[in-house]
């Protein structure tokens, strides 16, 4: 067991022996997240080091921790409490760190209900491609200096700066929460979801596995009860929810490549080869197939959504190419906070 340390020190001395250097650096914590974006060359910078709850007061409902903090402590210390992180983030077999967290930005089954990554970023401190180690935004919400960077960084795949801490809003945990089962296809699914968004359903989380659809009610005792009796169904191990975030469901051992589908909620069934699973009430769709590239990408893209390819070396562009002004903007980012470009290059796209 490592204990709690600030090597911030050292990190910012890496960094700026790199840049005196032009050493390109692959940031990592964990290394949970390497099968996501293309292949990154350069000397390792590991923030595992760099670990520990800074400051927690359940009361204020606020956590800030050191960016190499394994998720699995974090949310122990949450846990204790009897709060937790709204996103529900992977802790990859307990390898995720906090750090890698934000930075990929990648939400569970929760998400469309209580909100991403990004949503619950309060504060980072960052050392940027300059060599300085930055404070943006706070420990509170109305403190908003410097506070869209912060959200900023969520998603950014270490390619703006090396995060040493984050400042995190949490919630107290449901009262009551539990899991139903009903059988029915893709396609009424899709139908019934859209429709219970409309009414005081006291949903959090909602998936289909190609034969039934898997729902999670949280709230209060009367509202869960009442839910639970309007929709039937048969009660579902609460396992299942884990087991769709950690990517253990039979469906992802299937050894073709895996697609991220991001989609408007209210989308039907995609027309697509392989076989798919429905998270996040029909906004996110989970694709095995041996399909073509384009063939995905142009569904994806048809549907107003994007397709981001979640199997390591299967394409040169795992995440779905920007527009030409998408391009230009994290272009002109990456140039302010890392004008040598030694941070993670080209990891989200080959001209960044």
């Amino acid at each position: 067991m490592q204990h709690d340390c600030d090597a911030s020190a050292a990190l910012l001395e890496q960094v700026n022996h790199a840049l005196n250097s032009s050493t390109a650096l692959r940031i990592q914590g964990g290394n949970s997240k390497t099968f996501l974006g293309r292949k990154v060359e350069g000397e390792v910078l590991d923030t595992r080091t760099h670990r520990g709850i800074v400051s927690y007061d359940p009361t204020e409902l606020v956590i800030t921790a050191r960016a190499g903090t394994p998720l699995s402590e974090l949310e122990a210390a949450l846990d204790a409490a009897g709060q937790m992180l709204t996103c529900e983030p992977a802790q990859s077999g307990g390898a995720a760190t906090l750090g890698g967290m934000v930075a990929a930005g990648l939400s569970g089954p929760r998400r469309p209900w209580s909100g991403a990554v990004r949503d619950l970023v309060l504060g980072t401190r960052l050392i940027t491609g300059t060599g300085k180690h930055l404070r943006f935004g706070g420990e509170v919400m109305k403190n908003v200096a410097g506070y869209d960077l912060s959200r900023l960084l969520a998603g950014s795949f270490g390619c703006l700066g090396v995060i040493t801490e984050v400042s995190l809003k949490v919630l107290p945990k449901p009262r009551q929460c539990l899991s139903l089962r009903l059988e029915m296809d893709a396609a009424l699914a899709l139908r019934k979801l859209a429709e219970w968004g409309q009414q005081p359903i006291p949903l959090s989380a909602a998936s289909h596995d190609g034969q039934s659809l898997h729902l999670r009610l949280e709230g209060g005792e009367g509202s869960v009860a009442a839910a639970r009796e309007r929709l039937g169904g048969e009660l579902l191990e609460s396992t299942y929810w884990a087991d769709l975030r950690e990517q253990r469901l039979g469906f992802f051992a299937d050894p073709r490549p895996l697609w991220r589908l991001s989609v408007p909620t209210n989308t039907g069934v995609l027309a697509l080869p392989g076989v798919q699973l429905i998270d996040w009430g029909g906004a996110q769709r989970w694709l095995k197939s041996d399909a073509d590239v384009a063939l995905i990408r142009q569904v994806a893209a048809e549907a107003a959504g994007h397709a981001t390819c979640f199997t390591a070396g299967h394409c040169d562009s795992p995440f779905h190419p920007l527009a030409a002004p998408l391009l230009r903007y994290h272009r002109q980012l990456k140039t302010q906070l890392d004008p040598q470009g030694i941070f993670n290059p080209g990891r989200m796209y080959c001209e960044v």
